[in-house]
């Protein structure tokens, strides 16, 4: 029978590849950076990602703060799923802005000093869409999420009130 060996150095090099994999792995699921550390190179190891607008302009939002927010009134709600989709139900009042079309402009009908509740199917469109939203200088974005996470009525149709 014969015997393989590794040498140490090789071995010692497949450990440091292990560790490094796993390290990574980990820091991707952390969470975002915070904005406790008032100090001027923030809390991510010196290198600021958001200035102090963009942290304060966007708010991650259950489906029953948005639900709050909208009986308040004064809100836009924009769903920036496909008009396919929108057209199969939708947020009552809800405008139909699909995550493409949101480039470096604003779009129509939107100003930046409105308050937007921002959703689309699970999530992660309505945080893409939500980060150029506050990268256009819109101040108040708050992010639903997913219709998946929507509890209370919707309506078929293309236009908002489902007509």
């Amino acid at each position: 029978m014969r015997t393989r060996t590794i040498s140490r150095t090789a071995l010692g090099g497949v450990v440091v590849a292990v560790a490094l994999v796993a390290a990574l792995g980990l820091s991707a699921c952390a969470g975002g950076p915070t904005n406790s550390d008032s100090s001027a190179e923030g809390s991510n190891g010196g290198i600021n990602t958001a200035t102090d607008t963009e942290t304060s302009a966007y708010h991650k939002i259950t489906a029953a703060d948005a639900k709050a927010l909208m009986d308040e009134g004064d809100v836009t709600v924009v769903d920036v799923r496909t008009p396919q989709e929108y057209a199969d139900g939708h947020v009552p009042g809800s405008v139909n802005i699909p995550n493409e079309d949101i480039t470096t402009t604003p779009p129509d009908g939107l100003n930046k000093d409105d308050t937007l509740i921002v959703y689309c199917r699970t999530g992660v469109r309505s945080k893409q869409a939500s980060d150029k939203l506050v990268s256009m200088g819109f101040t108040n974005v708050n992010d639903m999420g997913g219709i998946v996470d929507w509890t209370y009525d919707t309506v078929k149709g293309t236009t908002p009130n489902g007509d």
